[in-house]
């Protein structure tokens, strides 16, 4: 089976882009290297690696890829800095008046 990676970049701005690829090695280059003058990262670089994950089946990495892309700042940062046990505490919302 093909290998898939949802990963996080943290961006020059201090913003993390999240995305999807086959081959993690050359998508991270294109991204440093500007390929796509289109991309979000285009203006924002130099990038950092900060977070992937590998899977088997391309369904499940493009869901959590589409998960993570809604998730909050800290949400995401709680995933990067591997603190797994924060992360349904911040799905929660406060909705105080």
């Amino acid at each position: 089976m093909k290998q898939s990676y949802v990963y996080i970049l943290k961006c020059s701005d201090d913003t993390y882009y999240t995305g999807i690829t086959s081959n993690l090695t050359n998508r991270i280059s294109e991204h440093k290297n500007g390929k796509h003058i289109e991309s979000y990262t285009y203006t924002r670089r130099p990038i950092k690696l900060v977070f992937y994950a590998g899977f088997t089946d391309i369904n499940l990495a493009i869901q959590t890829e589409k998960q993570i892309k809604k998730w909050s700042r800290a949400k995401k940062e709680a995933l990067i800095n591997n603190e797994f046990d924060k992360l349904s505490n911040l799905a929660k919302k406060s909705f105080n008046k």
